[in-house]
């Protein structure tokens, strides 16, 4: 889908674009003489202008793109740079900037990566730093401001926030509330949230229980890998907006297998906390 945008053009918009698609220039490399009769000087001079760069010095890295595509046409940089995407969430100890680590996962498409505070937290900028594409979901307001925070680091890497991006084809209310309206079911560990992986923190802390601990990181990890669906999605829909659906349709994310299985006895403690701390009194 890169090598058919012209939107990251200054002075090409959405409407513009989709001109040139239906004039025939759906690609970059079809900008060549001769040119279609509506297309005015103007916008060949800007396309000129703006193309004016070897694609593969912009295809080999998503920086260019990143930085000149509109933050909501960000999805576009997805298929060519799936192989180097990290899925990351992060827990805390609260919701303030402030707040401490606990736990982070990362999913890559292929392997599930844990970090645990007083453990291997220590691991994660070095691990991060060999992706190109980091995906998050309200990551820029929160999940990347306190890993740099944490860490005491820059994160570089281009980012795709979800939030934004499904809210503009209508997916709203939260992480779990999109997983609902696409489908994907959490099983035993519906109705724990954020504020559940906080408690499970807590519980940690005071018992060292594995059970506790493994609970937190299957919670984590559903927070992770369920954002590769819910950007597939997000793509698709996008695409139909364009003359490339379906030939550039994304097919459905396999689940990978979570390493950690949540412990009944221990969700099932969180969800009455949770219900205890919600009571109106």
């Amino acid at each position: 889908m890169l090598q058919n945008s012209f939107i990251h053009i200054s002075g090409i918009g959405k409407k513009t674009e989709h001109n040139l698609w239906q004039q025939g220039i759906k690609t970059w490399n079809a900008l060549k003489p001769p040119y279609p009769e509506g297309l005015t000087k103007t916008i060949l001079n800007r396309l000129q202008d703006g193309l004016d760069r070897h694609p593969e010095d912009i295809l080999n890295s998503p920086d260019y793109l990143y930085k000149t595509l509109p933050s909501n046409q960000h999805w576009r940089l997805f298929p060519r740079f799936r192989d180097s995407t990290a899925y990351i969430d992060i827990e805390t100890t609260g919701t303030h900037q402030n707040c401490t680590i606990t736990t982070i996962a990362l999913y890559d498409g292929e392997q599930i990566l844990t970090f645990v505070n007083g453990d291997n937290l220590h691991t994660f900028p070095e691990v991060l730093s060999q992706y190109q594409l980091i995906v998050t979901y309200n990551g820029k307001s929160f999940d990347v401001p306190i890993i740099k925070q944490f860490f005491n680091i820059e994160v570089n890497q281009a980012h795709i926030d979800l939030r934004s991006i499904l809210a503009a084809i209508g997916l709203k209310g939260g992480l779990k509330g999109c997983e609902k309206q696409l489908g994907i079911d959490r099983e035993e560990l519906s109705g724990v949230d954020g504020y559940g992986a906080v408690l499970l923190w807590r519980d940690y802390g005071r018992f060292k229980s594995k059970d506790v601990l493994d609970t937190l990181l299957a919670y984590n990890i559903a927070d992770a890998i369920n954002l590769e669906p819910l950007l597939i999605h997000a793509y698709n829909r996008n695409l139909q907006d364009t003359p490339f659906y379906p030939e550039k349709r994304i097919g459905p994310a396999v689940y990978p297998q979570s390493p950690y299985t949540p412990h009944p006895t221990v969700v099932a403690r969180v969800k009455k906390m949770l219900a205890d701390y919600s009571r109106p009194y």
